[in-house]
């Protein structure tokens, strides 16, 4: 099962990740890795760095964890794969420029019959791979151009509602664990995950909000937040807990939209 990871701050902040880690913590074990990505917006502009092989022999990998970066938004996402080859084409997450910003979109789940649903037809932006989790970005992307067609970024309460409206139809095909970013606001959206036993059921996702004083930070498996700018809010946003602290579930079709380490909205 594929594992998802985002972060929210209100400042950037110096950010050290061990993909392997967290593919630990996931279950993910031995060669069972099909790729992995990490996205983090910077001055206006995304750095997406994305490899078809396991986390566990990659020298970017290991660069990253020793040369921590510093952002405010960060995607990440480790793949199992399930439809599309194991590829560079197909490992997420995925990036396109729309409205003057970049855009930047992670799935964990089963879409079925989703290159074959009108709803979800892209026309304005195609996929380069296979995977049913990018046919959804570029339908999702087609969805909102016309919000981004003017000058600055949209209001959030209507980005907002267009994506939940997208997830919910979404959700009709199959689990639907989202993280999407637009550089101003991270948007994730919970669904049904493969659990421990077997089952295919809520939580998808788990959230946890911290408050670090100057100098202080977080130490997680396979992360370490250091804050820089003083006092720091950090929204954290994972498949599953990645510590012993009171992680909170999202609901089935439940979705956080988060600005600058806060929650602005919460709901379906």
């Amino acid at each position: 099962m594929c594992e998802l990871f985002a972060m929210s701050a209100r400042h950037p902040t110096t950010v050290s990740m061990s993909l392997e880690e967290f593919s630990r913590h996931g279950g993910l074990s031995g060669p069972h890795k099909d790729g992995w990505g990490i996205g983090w917006y910077e001055e206006g502009d995304i750095r997406l760095v994305k490899e078809r092989d396991p986390a566990a022999s990659s020298a970017c990998v290991r660069f990253i964890q020793t040369h921590p970066f510093s952002s405010s938004l960060v995607l990440s996402h480790i793949r199992k794969a399930t439809l599309g080859p194991v590829a560079m084409r197909n490992c997420q997450p995925f990036a396109r420029e729309l409205g003057g910003a970049w855009h930047c979109f992670a799935h964990n789940g089963d879409l079925k019959g989703i290159a074959a649903d009108a709803r979800f037809r892209a026309e304005g932006f195609r996929p380069v791979g296979e995977t049913d989790s990018e046919q959804a970005f570029c339908a999702l992307l087609d969805t909102l151009r016309p919000l981004w067609s003017g000058a600055g970024v949209p209001p959030i309460g209507e980005r907002r509602q267009i994506v939940a409206r997208f997830a919910a139809a979404l959700r009709e095909l199959g689990p639907a664990n989202f993280l999407y970013c637009d550089g101003d606001a991270l948007f994730a959206h919970a669904d049904r995950r493969h659990q421990d036993d077997g089952s295919i059921r809520a939580p998808g996702m788990w959230r946890l909000s911290r408050h670090c004083p100057a100098g202080g930070g977080l130490a997680a498996e396979g992360l370490r937040i250091a804050s820089e700018h003083g006092e720091q809010e950090v929204l954290l946003v994972a498949s599953v807990p990645l510590t012993a602290e009171g992680w909170v579930a999202l609901g089935e079709g439940e979705m956080i939209v988060a600005q600058r380490g806060r929650i602005a909205e919460l709901g379906r």
